[in-house]
């Protein structure tokens, strides 16, 4: 695609005075990269990549304004001076790129971080009624009069500090759930005082919290607020209301921008939009997006799924936004604007929303990362990686994700690589997660890796496994080994007397199962949800007996609950706590993992084996005696997910 094609994307813009270079935005998100609730080395090196990959506009991540909605402390606070010199450092790392950076200010109300302390205590959470978050299951005590007025005087307090730290602009969260849409919204806001009743007294807050920071900054800085565009819940904020809000917002003379996205942290169905996984098709609020922007004169940002230029280029040309926010794909590759700008869209790693290691990360304690590009968040550890000494020649065993990473990144250092793969095709176990329903996007990943090892000459030689004499033939100094894992077939007590199979064959259509199917899922991950989906809506009965709490429970949180409402709604029954202990002809018997009461399933076709993986390690044992270097990376050190193996593979191809 030519530079032309992007014109409109690469056009320059201006919120009042303030020029930005592009239309692409880099969007308030966890970082959890914080130290004491205050800026990190860390986050400077990770928004510095951004600005230094040609994005328009940054906006820094949701910042606490008062102690009541602090939070613990790897979430950003701006409650004090303290946290000046941490966003002055970040933001002079920014603006040393020349991009302008805003940072966003919020309050969590009941929602999301609301309650999180770093003692595994629960904090008291506050909100405009006591009426319980489904999200957290917490029940917030009813702000008082006073209290309000402490919190509209602490955004002023915060954003003072954020522009005497350099920042070009304030935004006010007033989406997602939080503590400002808890006083929008009639059905959580029961309040019949002045900061309730109609849609006006509702809006009070937000009124009062825009004219406390314009207040307290001035007017050069640029000030915005982030709405909701519809929080896709069928208890929360709809579209329609949320126009009526936006349309409100665009009365204020202090505000100079709008920003608008779907999804609320606060309710099950709305936390699967907050970031859409791939299950969502790309540029899918477009219609909640455009009914804004038919209402509002200030300047619009959408964000929500926009995960390539060439979709954010037909967004603002057909006027549905003016600047558009891409977090994710900037998560993926921080260069994605100066690729596309330069005409080199080829080049660009593509978000594929798995959400594994951006949101994902932060139910886990991690920092933000991407599954595809390691580098991300860890910008200090790999900033040194230069080209290597002494050009050595490398064989990778294995053309899964961790192969062909270590594989690209070797070569990308200057080494002579080559790559063997057992199977026709590149990809390994990405193989079979795009063939299930919803998860065609995942195949991305296969793509962006081919890409890299053509653009470094990496030398593929497919339908040809490694073995000890082809390796030996080639004389290499180091070898890679990335031979991934071998399903692990479990020995079922009665399984000679009905068809048990591996849910890695029933994604590769290798087998008949019937008309009723029980998964035995021992991994909680996708396999199961996918396998499932997949064999219920082609008609069959199919029952998930979970080794845990919750099908899914390991997947990040967003996914997991848009895929157990389609199972739901496909009728499939999940049972937790199974542990499996044998099966008969027709029945499969399990044993309640707490309880330890026999249960029998019968009338069973086919027993479902989600089990995972075991390690591959027939090639590492062959090499025993080999006088070059042997590295092992992804499953045939331990089965793991395409995450550990392309992280490893980045690390053993930077230290070859």
């Amino acid at each position: 695609m030519s530079a032309g094609s992007f014109s409109n994307l690469f056009s320059p813009y201006e919120i009042r005075h303030l020029r930005l270079g592009n239309r692409i935005v880099s969007t308030a998100h966890g970082t959890y990269m914080l130290k004491d609730g205050l800026q990190t080395e860390q986050i400077a090196a990770y928004q510095a990549a951004r600005a230094r990959g040609g994005v328009g506009l940054i906006i820094m991540e949701a910042t606490s304004t008062h102690p009541s909605g602090i939070g613990a402390s790897r979430y950003a606070v701006a409650s004090t001076d303290a946290c000046i010199p941490g966003y002055r450092m970040v933001i002079d790392a920014i603006h040393a790129h020349g991009v302008p950076t805003i940072v966003q200010l919020y309050h969590p109300g009941s929602d999301d971080i609301a309650g999180t302390t770093d003692d595994g205590t629960v904090a008291p959470a506050y909100s405009s009624s006591p009426v319980l978050c489904e999200g957290n299951q917490l029940m917030p005590r009813p702000m008082s009069i006073s209290m309000i007025g402490e919190i509209v005087a602490s955004y002023g307090g915060a954003a003072r500090r954020l522009i005497e730290a350099g920042a070009d602009g304030i935004e006010i969260s007033a989406h997602h759930g939080h503590l400002v849409c808890q006083f929008l919204d009639h059905r959580i806001n029961l309040r019949t005082d002045e900061y309730g009743g109609s849609f006006l007294g509702r809006f009070r807050l937000l009124r009062e919290i825009v004219v406390s920071v314009r207040k307290m900054i001035g007017q050069h800085p640029i000030l915005g607020v982030r709405l909701t565009c519809g929080e896709r819940s069928s208890a929360g904020i709809t579209n329609e209301e949320a126009v009526e809000v936006a349309a409100e917002v665009d009365t204020l003379a202090e505000v100079d921008y709008i920003h608008v996205t779907p999804g609320s942290c606060a309710t099950f169905d709305g936390g699967s939009h907050v970031v859409a996984p791939m299950a969502f098709p790309a540029g899918y609020a477009k219609e909640d997006f455009q009914n804004i922007r038919n209402r509002v004169r200030k300047p619009l940002i959408a964000t929500g799924r926009i995960n390539d230029p060439v979709l954010a280029e037909k967004f603002i040309a057909g006027g549905v936004a003016d600047l558009v926010g891409m977090t994710r794909a900037l998560i993926c590759d921080p260069e994605m604007p100066a690729k596309a700008r330069a005409s080199r869209a080829d080049d660009i790693r593509y978000c594929i929303a798995c959400n594994q290691a951006c949101i994902g990360h932060g139910r886990k304690g991690g920092f933000v990362t991407c599954i595809q590009n390691p580098e991300s968040g860890r910008e200090l550890k790999f900033q040194f990686r230069q080209t290597a000494t002494h050009r050595r020649k490398i064989v990778v065993a294995g053309g899964g994700p961790g192969g062909m990473k270590a594989a690209a990144v070797a070569a990308k250092r200057g080494h002579s690589v080559i790559l063997f793969e057992s199977g026709r095709r590149l990809g390994g176990q990405a193989l079979l997660a795009q063939m299930l329903p919803g998860r065609a996007e995942f195949g991305g990943l296969i793509t962006n890796l081919e890409a890299e090892l053509k653009r470094y000459g990496v030398t593929i030689r497919l339908n040809q496994p490694a073995t000890r004499q082809s390796i030996d033939e080639e004389k290499p100094d180091a070898v890679v080994v990335a031979t991934g894992a071998q399903p692990y077939r479990r020995v079922v007590p009665g399984e000679e007397e009905m068809r048990v199979v591996h849910a890695w064959d029933v994604v590769g259509d290798k087998v008949d199962v019937g008309s009723s199917v029980v998964i035995a899922d021992a991994k909680l991950d996708w396999v199961a949800l996918g396998v499932a989906e997949k064999l219920a809506r082609s008609g069959c009965s199919v029952r998930i007996c979970v080794a845990g709490y919750v099908a899914g429970e390991n997947l990040p949180y967003g996914v997991k609950g848009h895929w157990l409402g389609v199972l739901h709604s496909l009728g499939v029954q999940i049972m937790p706590l199974m542990r499996l202990a044998g099966c008969a002809d027709g029945t499969v018997f399990f044993e309640h993992a707490t309880s330890h009461q026999a249960v029998s399933l019968d009338a069973v076709d086919t027993l479902v084996l989600s089990y995972g993986g075991i390690a591959d390690t027939e090639l590492e044992q062959t090499l025993s005696g080999f006088a070059g270097e042997v590295h092992l990376v992804g499953d045939c050190l331990a089965p793991r997910t395409a995450e550990e193996a392309i992280l490893e593979g980045l690390e053993v191809g930077s230290q070859l």
